[in-house]
């Protein structure tokens, strides 16, 4: 019995530790047209889903430490009213970017305010 308990929890643990080295898999687009590619993240660890004015949209793989407002706001410099999503599970960056995302307009007049 103790043979069978050891088995299951070595199993079990090797299973866990299996899925932790799978890369991420994140939908990717630079259009207005469907976002429906995916591409298997190298070296990023992060889904960016990005809208911005006019019906601009950007998914892709990025950094975590890129999915910031400045860096954000710098590295897509040429789009307006950008509001961006961040998220670290396979294809989640699949549904558009809602206004209760980050929205570089509001988090910018919310630090005006307080400086």
């Amino acid at each position: 019995m103790k043979y069978i308990m050891k088995t299951f929890v070595v199993l079990v643990f090797g299973l866990a530790l299996l899925g932790l080295g799978a890369a991420l898999q994140c939908y990717t687009c630079e259009a207005s047209g469907a976002c429906d590619k995916t591409r298997v993240c190298d070296s990023e660890d992060t889904c960016l889903s990005l809208t911005g004015s006019g019906g601009v949209k950007r998914k892709q793989c990025i950094k975590y430490t890129d999915c910031d407002l400045v860096k954000i706001g710098i590295k897509f410099r040429g789009i307006s009213n950008i509001i961006f999503n961040c998220c670290t599970s396979d294809l989640c960056n699949a549904a558009s970017v809602s206004v209760a995302s980050h929205s570089v307009v509001g988090i910018l007049l919310s630090l005006a305010l307080f400086w």
